[in-house]
C-alpha cells in the first residue's frame, strides 16, 4: 500500500524543533545582521526567546540595534510566537505603544506555516525595514531605548 504525501510527513514534536532552533541560533546565522536566542536558559518549555536585528544599510535603521522578544506558546511551531520589538522603532507592521509586530500588518505571521521559525521573521522583519514604505520612516531620537514593559511582569535586570 502507497503512501500519501500527508502521511509520509513527519511531525516534529515542539520541544524538539525548539531545540532545533535554538542550535541554530547558536552556532549564528547568515551574515551576522540577525541573532536569537534562549531569553532564560531555566525556561524548560523554552517559550521565551530574544531576538537582535542590525538595522540595514541605507535605511533610517542604518547603524542601530534593535532588540525583540520572541514569545512561542505551547502552540508553537503550530501557532506563531508573539513578536515585541523592546528597542522603540517607527516601522508600518509595529504598534507604536507596545512595540507589537501585528500580525494583520505582518503577513508572515497572519499566515503562518509551521515551517516558518524565528530565524525565518527576523530575516523577513529585516526585509521589511528596506521595503520603500518603512526606509526612510523617521525613527525615535536616540536615548528613548528605555526598555518596554513585559507583560508578564517587570523587566528581569542583572546588577553585579
Amino acid at each position: 500500500m502507497a503512501m500519501t504525501t500527508e502521511e509520509a510527513k513527519v511531525v516534529v514534536p515542539r520541544n524538539f524543533r525548539l531545540l532545533e532552533e535554538l542550535e541554530r541560533g547558536e552556532k549564528g546565522i547568515g551574515d551576522g545582521t540577525v541573532s536569537y536566542g534562549m531569553d532564560d536558559a531555566d525556561d524548560i518549555y523554552m517559550q521565551s526567546w530574544t531576538g537582535t536585528i542590525l538595522g540595514p544599510h541605507n535605511t533610517a535603521y542604518e547603524g542601530k540595534i534593535f532588540q525583540l522578544k520572541l514569545f512561542c506558546g505551547k502552540e508553537y511551531p503550530e501557532s506563531p510566537p508573539t513578536v515585541r520589538f523592546q528597542t522603540r522603532i517607527n516601522m508600518a507592521c509595529v504598534n507604536p505603544e507596545t512595540g507589537v509586530v501585528e500580525p494583520s500588518l505582518f503577513p508572515m505571521l497572519a499566515n503562518w506555516r509551521r515551517e516558518y521559525t524565528m530565524e525565518d521573521i527576523l530575516i523577513k522583519l529585516k526585509k521589511e525595514m528596506m521595503t520603500s514604505h518603512n526606509r526612510k520612516l523617521a525613527q525615535p531620537p536616540e536615548g528613548t531605548e528605555e526598555a518596554r514593559a513585559d507583560p508578564k511582569g517587570p523587566a528581569k535586570c542583572c546588577v553585579m
